[in-house]
């Protein structure tokens, strides 16, 4: 018999040992509900196609919660002082006489009003899911559905997610191509476009957390924190501190050269509470004519750590060359 000094030999592995540990990107599909999209097996963030919403926040499709690589929380889901913020969500406050946002919407002389007019973005079937430890793509059809029940326009969404955990980051491409369906000409504003300073929010929006509220803003050129509201720049990067620990994550907002009125202008929030949105409408107002086709194309980098103005610029490169790699994929979303 062997005494404690003495190796003893192991048997070689056994496939039957056990479940080989998760790499890569992964996705999880809760049928009728949302897509579940995970990194070396750990939740990064759900898409909540079919949501539950009351009609007044205008149910749309969501992404929340959004983690970093290292598991923070970046998003925050139905904020008391403005419940239909939701993580982030592509969502539009004045679309002729409809609001997509939801809440009141504002009225030129006349403020905010809580209309009759919240409507929804319904999720009406997935024209291919695609997932790979390197990329998850998806492919999906909407329609903009008034509070009367009035379809006015159809959506095809793209969305495309990649990791570069050598960088501590990953990326979120989103595409939507827009065609209006009813007939005549739908104006696309803002509540600035209708008379209201500095509140040209509608687009690609982010809610923060709570903690991030004071955070840094960066942009191409330039820093600051709620000074930054109207900046116009290829890009924009967010900075936040978490509660509960030491750390901080880094939001980087990236404008495709090929949108319309690139580069946009940015609703950007830091005092009050931490906010982003690419906004195309903020202070012009878009006409989609009958039939017409509107595109935009964004992406959002996630990452761990606080990065100053260089490091938000070369997560900028970062999603300029997801966006570049998006545009050359062939199941690119088309109408």
């Amino acid at each position: 018999m062997p005494d404690d000094t003495t190796a003893i030999p192991r048997p070689a592995p056994s496939p039957n040992d056990g479940e080989p540990p998760v790499s890569g990107l992964g996705l999880v599909h809760e049928q009728g509900r949302a897509l579940r999209l995970t990194h070396d097996g750990e939740d990064l963030v759900r898409y909540v196609y079919r949501p539950w919403d009351a009609q007044v926040e205008s149910p749309r499709p969501y992404f929340h919660p959004i983690r970093t690589l290292g598991g923070d929380t970046v998003s925050l889901y139905r904020p008391h002082d403005h419940v239909w913020h939701k993580g982030i969500a592509w969502s539009l406050p004045n679309v002729g006489t409809a609001n997509f946002w939801g809440g009141p919407t504002y009225l030129r002389g006349q403020g905010y009003q809580q209309l009759d007019n919240d409507g929804s973005t319904v999720h009406r079937a997935f024209d291919g899911v695609e997932s790979a430890p390197d990329l998850i793509s998806v492919a999906e059809r909407l329609a903009w559905v008034t509070r009367q029940g009035d379809t006015w326009f159809t959506e095809r969404r793209r969305l495309r997610v990649t990791a570069a955990p050598e960088r501590g980051a990953w990326t979120l491409v989103f595409e939507t191509s827009f065609t209006n369906r009813t007939g005549t000409a739908v104006p696309i504003g803002s509540p600035t476009t209708e008379g209201r300073p500095n509140a040209g929010y509608g687009g690609l929006f982010w809610r923060g957390p709570r903690s991030f509220s004071g955070g840094r803003v960066h942009a191409e050129g330039s820093e600051g924190d709620d000074d930054m509201m109207g900046t116009r720049s290829p890009w924009m990067g967010f900075v936040g501190r978490h509660d509960g620990t030491d750390r901080s994550s880094s939001l980087v907002f990236v404008d495709a050269p090929d949108n319309p009125g690139h580069p946009v202008r940015w609703f950007v929030r830091s005092g009050i509470f931490a906010c982003v949105c690419p906004a195309p409408f903020f202070d012009e107002v878009v006409r989609a004519d009958p039939g017409a086709t509107l595109t935009y194309r964004y992406a959002v980098v996630v990452a761990d750590g606080a990065h100053d103005q260089d490091g938000c610029g070369a997560l900028a490169d970062l999603g300029l060359g997801e966006l570049g790699r998006a545009a050359d994929d062939p199941v690119r979303v088309a109408e």
